[in-house]
């Protein structure tokens, strides 16, 4: 009997001792390291022989930079969900990341989820696959219901019912000459980052769905761009965006009507304000504007590090994670949606959008999401565009032409000499 007891314990340990180590970096947001570990626990217990261990990315600078180091040092994870594509560039350039023809069902898995149209928007320029689309977040027109409302408003399809709206909304009510209300939040920070939340997703909307490059070709000194640019020009001159410094998100006090989001902010407001009332439009377009409304998508995706010695288990587990049952826990505890096409209209989450109308909106507004290009040199393309919209817009001392003629050529210059 013991020594029976004795085989099974062995049998056991060395069973145990195959057993594949994978190390996964999640997001460091609170909604996502929840939705991490509650998937990896349910991995863990159906795949004993791939065991994974959940880490939130170090939160020591941005997430960018953070992953960048890690693939200098050769510290990289076996996988990491917070990948911003347009960064994708310089992954593959370092040849840091498996791309994943080396799967022989990766192209079927997916096209299946993702489409063809928006699954070929994440293609390196190799024609490849080195990253799996997992999420986005279309940046939408946010708008207090209740400030709507009380003064008989509809959220701005276009740029001149924007600025109908925006005259009703500002206010100085104590007849001071400082305004109390304002129509909308831009921020006034000239950070890259910024402009993927107020220039881009109107350049997006405005020109149909472009993105600022053809292959190595500056492309975006064009009406849309310029249209966008002034729009927001005329919005700092006429007041529409304050120009203070406060020390909370002026659309959660109520001091501003519409903000430029995605859907993510839905958990973040009811943290902040629980009866804040507000629902979401798409982003105001030109006038002579035709056809669907696209935005950029804020997409994050998944990769495999080549650092791994495991690269068919890290597939493995990357499946479970956009299976659909994945993708409704992504739903249902961050409030974002997984880049599933048509994801409005699938049965399997009527449930949920019933529950939940203002991600419904969202969720229809992702079939129509672009990213930004895939460009080793996307911070420094979108930071040419920051100084740009400081001078255009917020201080104009340059015109909406002349900015977007200033930008284009400095990118180009980028890929010409460089």
């Amino acid at each position: 009997m013991l020594s029976n007891l004795f085989t099974i314990f062995l049998l056991f340990s060395a069973c145990n001792c195959q057993a594949v180590e994978l190390l996964y970096w999640s997001s460091s947001n609170t909604e996502e390291i929840k939705l991490a570990k509650i998937l990896v626990n349910e991995w863990n217990e159906l795949h004993p022989d791939i065991h994974v261990k959940v880490q939130p990315i170090p939160a020591t600078g941005s997430s960018e930079e953070i992953l960048l180091s890690a693939i200098m040092s050769k510290t990289t994870p076996d996988i990491c969900s917070n990948i911003l594509p347009a960064i994708m560039g310089k992954f593959i350039e370092s040849k840091a990341v498996v791309c994943l023809d080396r799967f022989k069902d990766s192209e079927k898995v997916i096209v299946d989820r993702t489409g063809t149209k928006l699954t070929d928007k994440f293609r390196s320029n190799n024609g490849k696959l080195c990253q799996i689309p997992w999420k986005s977040n279309p940046v939408m027109l946010a708008y207090n219901t209740e400030i709507f409302k009380s003064l008989k408003l509809k959220p701005p399809k276009t740029y001149s019912e924007f600025i109908n709206v925006a005259k009703s909304i500002n206010s100085d009510e104590d007849g001071n000459g400082i305004l109390d209300h304002w129509a909308m939040k831009v921020s006034i920070k000239t950070v890259w980052y910024q402009r993927l939340f107020d220039f881009y997703p109107f350049y997006v909307a405005a020109t149909g769905g472009k993105t600022l490059l053809e292959g190595d070709k500056a492309i975006f000194n064009n009406d849309g761009a310029i249209a966008a640019m002034k729009f927001f020009a005329d919005g700092f001159k006429n007041r529409y965006f304050p120009m203070l410094g406060f020390s909370r998100d002026t659309f959660v006090d109520g001091k501003t009507a519409m903000s430029m989001v995605g859907p993510w902010i839905i958990e973040y407001y009811k943290r902040l304000n629980p009866n804040l009332k507000f629902d979401f439009a798409p982003i105001p377009v030109p006038d002579n504007h035709k056809g669907p409304v696209y935005t950029y998508g804020d997409p994050k995706n998944m990769v495999i590090f080549s650092t791994t010695k495991h690269p068919d288990e890290a597939w493995k587990f990357i499946k479970f994670l956009i299976s659909k049952k994945a993708d409704l826990k992504l739903l249902e505890l961050t409030s974002q949606i997984p880049t599933r096409a048509h994801i409005a209209d699938d049965a399997y989450f009527k449930s949920f959008f019933k529950k939940n109308p203002l991600l419904k909106k969202a969720a229809r507004q992702a079939d129509f999401v672009v990213p930004m290009d895939d460009s080793p040199h996307l911070i420094q393309i979108l930071d040419i565009i920051s100084r740009q919209f400081e001078a255009a817009a917020i201080y104009r001392v340059i015109s909406p032409e002349k900015s977007m003629k200033m930008a284009a050529e400095n990118v180009q210059n980028i890929y010409d000499y460089w």
